[in-house]
């Protein structure tokens, strides 16, 4: 599949499921659980006999081997977006569900670097009864063990409550590893196989590190060491039943060794269970959620607050992996983005076009390679930039080849709905700015994956200034054309597009013959500013207005001096710099920072000591172009900011682009051991209170906290798509299309972390190659929308996603004559009605998954014991769907009631709908037969089991607050 994988799966991952299904053959009390799926699928369908395939599924169905969380990985918590949380637990999901008729119903989140609040909700939607979690804030964990208060009941999110409430283990300072000090011996504790061996598995089975066998002169200590542990473990926790991991990263690969010597182990201690005190047994997590359940407890109930940002000592704050390797975290989210396009696209060519040109399952094994690519980066070592730069490779090269299939799809299928010759040359850009554009005349697809009305502008590179721009009936569009910052030798054109949702609109581009021109931006160059002795006496301010801002600029400085927001006319004084923390990199002389740990030696250091100015100014947009130096005379910038204002022509909805102002930084490349941080001051009081997004589901409140040490790095958050700071009357809100650390380090202030590189000699970091010597450009994009709090919470949650899911532009050259445009085009909307739901809704998904298995789960346990769950094709009749309530209970008077949709009408366009079925977040259960357990707290004194949701009458569905909802849909005529 890929270098990385298969070198991973040579040195130890095929040996620990071919090792551990032979050993667990062997013995009846033996058992085992298994996480990720990615490995196990690998193992599947390259390495596993088919003697080895029966004897899993016996081990299953005995109860033996267990999956636990069961996605394709295990994701990060911090800086991942919900939509992929939700991606890679269905694509893990759906191949256990599809062959072995299971569902997984724990969570083993043991190595994420922090909490969020955002996953118990995830799981608990999943179908879990439990969820279990390990790295917390150190000091916190101390407290909460010596308290027992490790386990609670956790209601995640404020809007549901107890209705998606979870039961939660927090693991105690030992984490999720067996100890690998005894006092007897030097070796690796309870690892009798020892280590694993890069690249190869050594040839005589003898392994680095291999623990002392059990003999009958060691087994008394063995014993007396292992019970000692559980009893310390046991005075934390409420229960007299303790949870003892055995195992860790990258073990039980020689099985044999390790259950032979666990065996002796065992039965000595339950032989001598009255000495000892305790009794011991083979457990999968099940069974010990099941026995812990027994007790009938009373449990406390935590609300809504996260357990990030993680530290693991004074000067240890997992902060920096927020923002590193900020490439990969921009490509992961396109990648996801595309995705999204191209599933509901290929679900409406599907429904509209059954006989097509295109084979269908082609075209799947060409979104799933993108599925998986996009499942893979969501690991807690993935998107969060904690990978050697060999891994950080992999990522990419799978997240560009899923992304060139998608595009190549989408493509084929525009020319297939068009008609057009099979030859004509077609190619689909994402990255608008690297297509270079012929001379003759072509044209601009333009596809809106989100499910409502979008106006925005699209961005393409052109190699002449005079261009005319016409939609598929021959009408100009409003357009603007101007000099490339970037390039001599093209210039950018700015088209005003207006697309229905899930729609897409041909526009045709060609050089100016006589006709009305796009518009011609003027740009004025401004002298560039010494900021070390600027005049703060007499400001002289050069304003930019549109419709809903006037923003000034110092012309003393070149800096940003204040917004206005002109509806209510309040002024803010708004002032944004670059600044650097230095940060140490030698071990011997201090705590270090590298691609986990955020650990500055003193505050940010402001980085330019001069500032160049150029205004593009035309009638649809104008871009403030500021350059900075670090001094007067300096040759080249060292960061770049592009803030773009639009004015919206009259018969078009501006209110979206007119408030936003975007703003493009060019970062890099950094010296070595520097960090880059936008900082954004204001006159707000905010009194340092920053509010933060939680995987781009719901808002967490951050005050700012003040510890004895390390108090910049502690209070730094994860920003994976919102962040904000706000006084009693206005509030100013960041949107982001990649993750970044952001903090409030001031009263009125918000600084973003864009960008780090950093090089130490901490041996486990060389040894893994984690140093984050990252000499990369970086060129994030964030939008500010500044104004009260009533128009802020109508813009910001529908902003979000306009900036997350940019429209798709696909361009193509048009040798010959005009293109005869097909009649259904001239709607708008190739797909006849376009969909289009409620702006406090998201349609968050339309795809064909392609799994066979049946819905009904008596049927499909059925047909998989009868072993008629063979290869077979992909069934193209499901269409999934989902649909997200994006506010919470009493956020607006309007927004945030409940809405009643009618999934008839809302899909009329694909066909006749003729079945809805409600199912769990990942598709595997019925939510009518979905009971999950019931914990007792004070509030609900009564054990028993919950169910989830109120269901949908006759395809009509009310969607609460914060809800995301699941279904199966299958139209007429499949």
């Amino acid at each position: 599949y890929v270098f990385f994988l298969k070198e991973s799966m040579h040195a130890y991952a095929a040996n620990v499921y071919t090792s551990v299904v032979e050993e667990l053959m062997k013995g009846k009390q033996r058992k085992f659980i298994a996480v990720e799926q990615e490995f196990f699928r690998l193992w599947w369908d390259a390495v596993a006999t088919d003697t080895q395939k029966q004897q899993v599924h016996q081990l299953l169905q005995e109860g033996r081997l267990e999956f636990v969380i069961g996605g394709q990985v295990m994701h990060d918590e911090a800086v991942t977006l919900i939509d992929d949380q939700i991606l890679q637990l269905t694509e893990g999901h759906g191949f256990l569900y599809e062959t072995f008729g299971i569902r997984p119903q724990f969570s083993w989140h043991v190595d994420p670097f922090g909490a969020s609040a955002t996953t118990p909700t995830l799981f608990a939607l999943a179908g879990f009864n439990a969820h279990l979690i390990s790295r917390i804030d150190y000091d916190l964990k101390a407290d909460m063990q010596k308290n027992k208060k490790l386990q609670f009941v956790w209601q995640g999110s404020p809007s549901l409550s107890e209705r998606q409430e979870i039961f939660t283990h927090v693991m105690d300072q030992y984490s999720y590893c067996t100890p690998s000090q005894i006092p007897f011996s030097n070796r690796s504790g309870f690892y009798w196989n020892g280590i694993a061996a890069f690249p190869d598995p050594p040839k005589d089975g003898v392994y680095p590190n291999m623990s002392l066998p059990v003999t009958d002169t060691n087994i008394h200590l063995y014993a007396q060491t292992m019970v000692a542990n559980i009893k310390e473990r046991a005075a934390w926790f409420r229960t007299s039943d303790v949870l003892w991991p055995w195992g860790c990263d990258k073990q039980f690969f020689n099985a044999s060794v390790q259950y032979s010597n666990m065996d002796l182990l065992l039965d000595y201690i339950n032989k001598h269970s009255d000495e000892f005190g305790v009794t011991v047994q083979y457990a999968a997590l099940g069974d010990y959620f099941q026995a812990v359940y027994n007790r009938n407890l009373t449990w406390e109930i935590r609300d809504s607050q996260d357990f990030l940002p993680y530290s693991t000592e004074p000067f240890q704050a997992w902060t920096g992996f927020y923002t590193s390797r900020s490439t990969l975290k921009g490509i992961a989210r396109r990648a996801s983005s595309l995705l999204y396009a191209g599933e509901s696209f290929f679900t409406q060519y599907v429904r509209k076009h059954p006989a097509s040109s295109i084979c269908k399952c082609r075209a799947l094994r060409q979104l799933q390679s993108l599925r998986w690519a996009v499942s893979e980066v969501q690991h807690h070592d993935g998107i969060t930039g904690t990978e050697s730069p060999k891994v950080k490779d992999m990522y990419m090269n799978n997240l560009m080849y899923g992304m060139f299939n998608v595009k190549k799809l989408m493509a084929s299928i525009i020319l297939d709905m068009n008609n057009a010759k099979k030859n004509g040359e077609v190619y689909s850009s994402i990255y608008i700015n690297d297509s270079g554009i012929p001379d003759v005349d072509q044209y601009v697809v333009v596809y809106n994956p989100l499910a409502w009305n979008i106006t925005t502008f699209v961005t393409v590179s052109v190699s002449h200034l005079e261009m005319s721009v016409y939609d598929e009936l021959g009408h100009s569009v409003p357009a603007q054309v101007q000099s490339s910052a970037e390039s001599h030798s093209t210039y950018d054109l700015y088209i005003l597009v207006e697309i229905s949702g899930l729609s897409y609109r041909k526009y045709n581009v060609k050089p100016l013959n006589g006709k009305q021109s796009a518009f011609i931006a003027r740009s004025v160059k401004y002298k560039r500013k010494d900021l070390t002795g600027a005049d703060q006496q007499n400001r002289q301010l050069l304003p930019v207005v549109n419709n809903c801002y006037q923003v000034l600029f110092d012309q003393n400085t070149n800096l940003m001096h204040s917004i206005t927001e002109r509806e209510t006319n309040q002024t803010v004084q708004l002032t944004q710099e670059f600044l650097e923390y230095h940060v140490n990199g030698d071990v011997m002389k201090g705590p270090i920072s590298d691609n986990y740990l955020f650990a500055p030696n003193a505050s940010a250091v402001p980085v330019s000591k001069a500032v160049g100015l150029e205004v593009v100014s035309g009638n649809l947009m104008t871009e403030i172009r500021q350059y900075f130096y670090s001094n007067v005379t300096s040759q080249d910038y060292i960061y770049a900011v592009y803030t773009r204002m639009y004015t919206v022509p009259e018969g078009y909805d501006g209110k979206l682009l007119c408030h936003r102002i975007e703003q493009e930084y060019i970062v890099g490349p950094l010296e070595l051991n520097r960090e880059a941080v936008l900082r954004t001051s204001t006159n707000l009081n905010t009194r340092q209170l920053l509010y933060t997004d939680s995987n781009g589901y719901q808002i967490q409140k951050r005050p700012f906290k003040a510890y004895m040490n390390n108090t910049v790095a502690r209070n730094y958050y994860p920003m994976v798509q919102t962040a904000y700071i706000e006084d009693d009357t206005t509030r100013l809100i960041l949107l982001a299309e990649r993750a970044h650390g952001v903090s409030s380090q001031g009263n009125g202030q918000v600084e973003v972390m864009l960008h780090r590189r950093l090089w130490n000699n901490l041996q486990w970091d060389l040894n893994y190659n984690l140093t984050l010597n990252d000499s990369s450009v970086v060129r994030p994009v964030i939008w500010l929308i500044l104004g009260t709090k009533s128009v802020t919470n109508i813009l910001y949650r529908t902003s979000g996603l306009a900036l997350e899911h940019r429209p798709v532009a696909m361009f193509g050259a048009l040798p010959g004559e005009k293109p005869k445009v097909p009649g259904q085009l001239q709607q708008n909307s190739v797909h006849g009605s376009p969909v289009t739901v409620p702006p406090n809704l998201h349609l968050q998904t339309l795809s064909i998954p392609g799994w066979r298995y049946s819905s009904n789960h008596a049927e499909q346990v059925r047909s998989i014991r009868m072993g008629k769950q063979k290869e077979g094709d992909a069934d193209f009749s499901r269409v999934l769907l989902r649909i997200r309530h994006l506010y919470e209970v009493g956020e607006d008077p309007v927004l945030s009631q409940p809405v009643m949709i009618n999934l008839k009408s809302l899909l009329k366009g694909l066909g006749l709908v003729m079945v809805v079925e409600e199912r769990s977040l990942t598709g595997t259960w019925d939510v009518n037969t979905l009971k999950r357990w019931k914990w007792k707290t004070a509030r609900y004194p009564s054990k028993g089991f919950s169910n989830s949701t109120e269901t949908s009458e006759n395809c009509i569905v009310t969607v609460h607050p914060k809800e995301i909802r699941t279904f199966f849909v299958y139209f007429q005529g499949q």
